[in-house]
């Protein structure tokens, strides 16, 4: 299961990148934000199942 969470905060990083990158092309500041947010939500959820590993061992 913890590889699952792994998985979905790396997809979830690369969506916001991505949406990020396609905003600043266009020049749509709000999905530019939206990219920012949702790569954030990522690297959280990313550390959060770093420490449930640190504590696991």
């Amino acid at each position: 299961m913890a590889g699952n969470q792994k998985a979905k905060a790396k997809a979830e990083q690369a969506k916001g990148k991505a949406k990020e990158a396609l905003g600043r092309a266009v020049g749509n500041e709000r999905m530019e934000a939206e990219g920012r947010t949702q790569g954030a939500k990522g690297d959280a959820r990313q550390t959060k199942e770093k420490a449930k590993d640190v504590f696991k061992h």
